[in-house]
């Protein structure tokens, strides 16, 4: 499903676990959160419009511990949580938490809810502490015994704190793309192989690559091949209906409405960001010969106006 359009790009080696900590270093501890019961707090701005990773599947969520438990149920949860958290920086943890809290006591029953509160908390606490195993792990020589010590680190914190049916459901299919990543690394870094034996070992690969993975690998692929054949059609004077009967085909109808929403939220943030622009280059025009203070408050006031706090952030890729 598109929830949205790159939140399933690709990672990098050792993937989702390890390229996110950094992410993690305003994550506080949390105690007591489950029973939070304060007012709710609305979605972050960079999740409207999108739907959650994993809430279909919680649909018909089996027990969690103590009633016996499928691993869909823990890979569902997680997909969950981590919608939710990618939005760290934008909102903080606790304002995050409770609204997976919400999110889970609208979706399960009661005791399911409870339990992955507690699942919750813990995936917290193991993501703080990722966080600080890798302020150790960013001080170790580059090279792939580096990185191997990386994965076997990070299994072994993870072990900490889930059982070995959750880890194999939350984070199973990442550690066969993290095995798979460091196999390619070492035939890369083999200096016995030549060019055709390295190629023959990472086609050997790819051969006994599990389909899951492998659609998962290809997925942003396939999305980059369809946006080049839909620039290809509105090169060749393609309608927007035309647009999105290929994207309808290639995905389905309800990825294809979303794509050209995004499409028309992309135009109309192309039209502000030009704008802006034009008004940005009049105002230091106009204030060539003033004080820099004056032309730095003068610009603050045009972003005011014009983007929210958080488009703000985005200006500067923008600016010359």
């Amino acid at each position: 499903m598109l929830s949205q359009r790159w939140r399933r790009a690709c990672v990098g080696l050792c993937g989702g676990a390890l390229a996110a900590a950094v992410l993690w270093w305003a994550l506080p501890s949390v105690p007591g959160i489950a029973g939070s019961a304060s007012a709710p707090v609305a979605p972050a701005a960079s999740l409207q419009g999108t739907e959650p990773d994993g809430v279909d599947s919680l649909g018909g969520l089996n027990p969690l511990p103590g009633a016996g438990s499928g691993p869909l149920a823990y890979a569902a949860l997680r997909r969950l949580f981590d919608y939710h958290l990618s939005t760290v920086g934008e909102q903080s943890v606790p304002a995050i938490a409770q609204q997976i809290h919400l999110a889970l006591d609208q979706t399960l029953a009661p005791e399911q809810a409870a339990a992955a509160k507690r699942l919750l908390a813990r995936y917290l606490d193991f993501k703080h502490a990722l966080f600080a195993l890798e302020q150790h792990w960013t001080q170790l020589p580059p090279g792939s015994q580096s990185v191997r010590q990386r994965f076997d680190g990070m299994q072994a914190l993870r072990a900490r704190f889930f059982n070995a049916e959750e880890e194999q459901a939350m984070f199973g299919l990442e550690d066969v793309a993290d095995q798979d990543a460091l196999a390619r690394l070492d035939i890369a870094n083999n200096p016995a192989l030549d060019a055709a034996q390295r190629s023959a070992q990472w086609a050997t690969l790819d051969a006994a690559m599990p389909q899951a993975l492998r659609a998962e690998r290809d997925a942003p692929r396939a999305i980059l091949h369809l946006e080049d054949k839909a620039r290809a059609l509105r090169a060749q004077g393609g309608s927007e209906d035309e647009v999105y009967r290929l994207r309808a085909q290639a995905l389905d109808a309800s990825a294809a409405a979303r794509l050209a929403e995004l499409d028309r939220e992309d135009q109309a943030w192309r039209g502000r960001m030009d704008r802006y622009l034009a008004e940005r280059a009049a105002v230091l025009k106009a204030l060539a010969e003033a004080p820099e203070s004056e032309r730095v408050a003068a610009l603050d006031s045009l972003q005011q106006t014009q983007f929210s706090e958080l488009e703000r952030k985005r200006l500067a890729a923008y600016e010359p």
